[in-house]
């Protein structure tokens, strides 16, 4: 690769850059040193509850599962609404410290808590029977997902702020502690108590309970929290995070619609054996956002010191992470239907049907982060709100149409196909509003 590197009395010195040399640098980088703790933790935190599997298929249901399934849905839609993701706001605010008061900020993102959370408590207590009636989960327990959703915002705002300050190690023991409490107490509730599905969700609430008042002590000690009333943060915060709403419910809508359609359409226990499909395929997901994690901060630094130099070195790194992530997908599609009767009970086994079509669209989602980054760079986080919302709607009707037609394996080619349709739109206006050498030629590269 031919690079454009500087300028001696006006001429254009280029320097020749073999591939193996950025390869090899990259993976010397603290970019990768730092992806790989953050993967490797994910990774143990993954385990715990694909350890946790064969146990939980032979003690709860297909019925069971499904009823679980569901709550994670009605978390993952309330999410959003519950705190307005304003933890991507402090992690912006957190590069700007000069100009603002990062914990005063994040007192005001707990005000924005607290109101968002009576909104979306009295939203779900007025609808609550056609809520429990088309996500076939229990109306008497829908107060556990409002108070999940915000038990999350608050742990996630601790993660946040040791994400941005590049302290993986204490990022993946803080979350893998939180996922052997859940495993604990659910081990005592479904297995020890028989308590069923409800023994599940008791153990998430009491363990994302903890989560939050352990936030709120580190928050505290760290000084990273002071409540006290900032008209100027309150309104900084709505505007990140009010424009987020679409793409945030867009995005999850993409990961959740197809076990609403399943219940409805199918039933509550096929929706409890895609959803072991998913776990299975959703390793995938996990290399990739875990390598997000570390992949971003890293991006927007060599972003921010404008070398263009460093931009194609960038668009060949994406080039040849898009060809591995892809690569994965397939090797794991063959590999899971081998091992599967050892993971899960006898009642589960047609999870296999879903492996291929979930590992590749989450292989698709994970090209999607790749790209995005440039649009939060820019700043243009309405225009990809638009964009996930809209393949939101696309994935309401391709799951009507491809389950109508396949059955519940087109709920997995739903989602596959919503991914790659994310990802080209995403790549697509990536490219509109941050200029990268996509074409990686040398004239593109004196262009910027």
């Amino acid at each position: 690769m031919t690079i454009q590197v500087n300028s001696i009395e006006g001429k254009a010195v280029k320097k020749v850059i073999p591939l193996a040399s950025i390869i090899k640098s990259q993976f010397s980088s603290t970019l990768f040193k730092s992806a790989g703790i953050y993967t490797g933790s994910r990774i143990v935190n993954a385990a715990i509850p694909f350890l946790m599997m064969p146990v939980l298929t032979r003690f709860l249901t297909p019925t069971d599962y499904g009823i679980v399934a569901m709550f994670s849905v009605l978390v993952g839609i309330a999410t959003p609404f519950v705190g307005l993701s304003l933890h991507g706001a402090v992690s912006v605010k957190y590069f700007d410290r000069n100009e603002t008061d990062l914990p005063r900020y994040i007192g005001n993102c707990f005000l924005v808590l607290a109101a968002t959370m009576i909104v979306v408590s009295f939203f779900f207590w007025l609808f609550a029977d056609p809520i429990s009636k088309y996500s076939a989960f229990p109306k008497q327990w829908l107060w556990a997902v409002v108070f999940v959703a915000a038990a999350q915002f608050i742990g996630t705002l601790l993660l946040t702020i040791w994400q941005v300050q590049d302290k993986p190690f204490k990022y993946g023991v803080f979350q893998n502690a939180l996922t052997l409490l859940n495993l604990g107490l659910t081990m005592i509730f479904v297995v020890g108590m028989n308590k069923n599905w409800q023994g599940r969700i008791e153990a998430q609430v009491l363990t994302f309970a903890w989560f939050a008042l352990m936030a709120v002590f580190f928050l505290s000690r760290g000084n990273w929290l002071k409540i006290s009333y900032d008209r100027k943060s309150i309104n900084h915060a709505l505007g990140f995070g009010l424009p987020l709403i679409p793409h945030s419910l867009g995005g999850l809508l993409i990961m959740q619609t197809d076990r609403i359609f399943l219940a409805n359409m199918v039933g509550v226990a096929a929706a409890g054996i895609y959803v072991v499909g998913y776990q299975f395929g959703s390793i995938i997901e996990l290399l990739a956002s875990s390598f997000n994690q570390a992949y971003a901060p890293w991006l927007f630094r060599q972003l921010s010191d404008e070398d263009p130099t460093v931009k194609p070195r960038i668009v060949k790194l994406t080039y040849l992470y898009f060809i591995g992530i892809l690569v994965l997908a397939l090797l794991l599609s063959l590999l899971v239907p081998f091992f599967l009767s050892f993971f899960v009970g006898k009642n589960f086994l047609d999870a296999r049907h879903y492996v291929f079509w979930i590992t590749l669209g989450f292989a698709f989602n994970g090209m999607y982060y790749m790209v995005a980054n440039y649009i939060f760079f820019a700043g243009k986080t309405a225009v990809l709100a638009w964009v996930t919302f809209v393949s939101a709607m696309m994935n309401i009707a391709f799951n009507y149409v491809l389950i109508k037609l396949n059955g519940s394996v087109g709920a997995a080619q739903a989602s596959a196909l919503t991914f790659l349709v994310t990802f080209l739109m995403t790549w697509a206006l990536s490219a509109r509003v941050y200029k990268m050498p996509w074409k990686l030629k040398d004239a593109d590269v004196r262009n910027y």
